[in-house]
């Protein structure tokens, strides 16, 4: 018998090797054929907010019914649209990202109806006022609007009477304040006025006297619960360290603050301070169960005001405690 024919490892024929390549082959699992059926197509990415071309076309929109006067305002003069589309976006930098505002409460706001809004006012210029109409316009569930009650200089300063009127502030008086109640309107009030704005550094968080209880009895004629709000952060932002009467004397104004930037760096020192905020809507307290002669009662008006001013002041003693630094 021949020998047979011993192939080195590596040299067997390439023929023979494709064939038992091919012989395993046909043990393996037939590949499935492709699809022949398109995949469903992917679902579009939510939207994020209008376009470009929509947010022009409102822009354009805007400004045409500017200039041909279509649009309105009511009979205190409020612009409704103008406040939500430019004056609130002014604001709003300075709510979110300067002053970084934290609130509270805002559930106490009634969803429909009036109330007052009652808080403390401090920081040299009224900036706690314009902060507060933020809080509420951005964050109410239900997209509520602050009408302030200001002081009657504000009203006789060029530019910002006309702002004032049109982001929907009035005169701090009874007559105004009922009407918007009784309309249903969330009106804000800072009882202490020019005593609390102008107040030294010394003396911050400690609330002023909050006159004779108008606001008392203007809410209960209208029968609208009372909301107490305190302000933290407010106190910092323009350390009052003297005030120049005479100065402001001449100037017709309330006082003259003088701060350890002002008006040494000149417009530079009108900067506020970053102090980093909070306002805490305190529980409301109702009016209901009052007769309509208690608003008359001056004893009620005294204990009624006093429970609101108690209320504020013990939640910013609270706030203060709880806060771990001016800025942060």
């Amino acid at each position: 018998m021949a020998d047979a024919k011993v192939i080195p490892f590596g040299e067997e024929p390439r023929a023979r090797r494709k064939a038992r390549r091919a012989g395993r082959g046909t043990a393996l699992a037939p590949v499935p054929e492709a699809r022949t059926d398109p995949e469903p197509a992917a679902p579009p990415p939510p939207s994020t907010g209008r376009t470009l071309d929509e947010r022009i076309a409102g822009g354009l929109n805007f400004l045409r019914r500017r200039i041909t006067g279509d649009y309105e305002v009511d009979d205190f003069g409020y612009d409704k649209e103008l406040t939500d589309q430019v004056l609130m976006s002014l604001l709003r930098p300075f709510y979110e990202k300067y002053f970084r505002v934290e609130v509270k409460g805002l559930e106490n706001i009634p969803s429909e109806g009036g109330a007052l809004v009652v808080a403390n006012h401090s920081g040299t210029l009224p900036l706690d006022g314009l902060m507060l109409q933020v809080a509420v316009h951005d964050n109410h569930p239900a997209k509520r609007h602050l009408r302030l009650l200001a002081a009657d200089l504000v009203f006789v300063l060029p530019v910002i009477n006309e702002l004032a009127r049109k982001a929907g502030h009035t005169l701090a008086c009874a007559e105004d304040a009922q009407r918007l109640l009784e309309r249903g309107e969330i009106v804000g009030v800072m009882p202490e006025g020019f005593k609390g704005i102008g107040k030294p550094f010394a003396d911050r968080y400690k609330l002023q006297r909050f006159g004779r209880g108008g606001f008392v009895s203007t809410a209960l004629k209208a029968g609208v619960p009372i909301v107490p709000c305190s302000i933290v952060g407010a106190e910092e932002i323009y350390p009052m360290i003297g005030n120049a009467k005479t100065l402001a004397r001449v100037l017709g104004l309330p006082y003259f603050p003088v701060t350890p930037t002002f008006p040494w760096l000149g417009p530079l020192g009108a900067v506020p301070l970053p102090t980093k905020w909070t306002i805490q809507f305190g529980e409301p307290i109702s009016t209901d169960g009052f007769p309509p002669e208690a608003a008359d009662d001056p004893m009620l008006m005294f204990n009624l005001t006093d429970q609101v001013r108690e209320t504020i002041q013990h939640t910013l003693y609270k706030l203060l405690v709880q806060r771990r630094s001016v800025f942060f």
